[in-house]
């Protein structure tokens, strides 16, 4: 349940959840499974040699993408399906996991400043565009940690942060900083579109696990919309 729950809000699909929940009960005795994933919850049946029945419910409140956390993951499962661990060892590598941390704030901070002066330049902007959309992304990210220390919720999360950056832009080019802020924005957006989140839906309906798959398909669709419309509503004001 650790390991999938893991999986599970580092932004894998439910398919790769379940079936590495799975293949770790089968290792470890159980002779009967049954496993049911959505984006917020795992429920959990099994039943061992001796006929008893044991059912646990994990409850997800929150999700990120972290590629590399599931990776390691992975790793683990199929060292323990190979060869099994004792309990003590597999809770270690499953703290291990869970308090390692991916990348630093300047690091993180660097990657907001790069990602969205490339896409500036990728989708027309000049070089100016790519400095002015460097320095909104650096701010996005600043106010992003600022939501969190304030324990504002998703949604309104990205709107805030929406609003506040389109604000950000148009103010840097009226002071002469960047020529067409339709592309600085763009650059910005780009941060902000939940594209891995919209394709594991679609992998979950593919798979077959539907509820789930739409569950995550309208959770990223919400998310683009809310994003859209604070850019759209600072902008329509604006009259650009």
């Amino acid at each position: 349940m650790d390991l999938g729950e893991l999986l599970l809000i580092s932004g894998a699909e439910v398919m790769r959840v379940e079936d590495t929940i799975i293949r770790l009960c089968m290792v470890y005795g159980f002779t009967k499974v049954e496993v049911f994933t959505i984006i917020s919850s795992i429920v959990l049946t099994v039943q061992n040699g001796e006929g008893d029945t044991l059912t646990q419910t994990r409850r997800i409140y929150a999700r990120d993408t972290n590629l590399g956390r599931v990776e390691q993951v992975n790793a683990l499962s199929r060292h323990i399906c190979a060869n099994p661990v004792s309990l003590k060892t597999f809770q270690q590598e499953i703290k291990r996991i869970r308090d390692q941390k991916a990348y630093s704030s300047v690091s993180k901070c660097l990657m907001y400043a790069v990602v969205s002066a490339a896409f500036s330049l990728f989708f027309g902007g000049n070089f100016v565009d790519s400095i002015t959309a460097a320095l909104s992304g650096i701010l996005m990210f600043e106010m992003f940690c600022l939501c969190q220390h304030l324990y504002i919720n998703g949604a309104l999360k990205n709107l805030l942060v929406s609003i506040l950056t389109a604000l950000a832009v148009l103010g840097m080019v009226n002071l002469g900083l960047g020529e067409h802020p339709d592309k600085i924005i763009i650059g910005n957006i780009m941060l902000l579109i939940p594209g891995l989140a919209l394709t594991t839906s679609l992998k979950d309906m593919l798979h077959g696990d539907t509820l789930s798959g739409l569950l995550g398909l309208y959770e990223a669709v919400l998310k683009a919309l809310i994003v859209a419309m604070g850019f759209a509503v600072v902008i329509i004001l604006a009259g650009k």
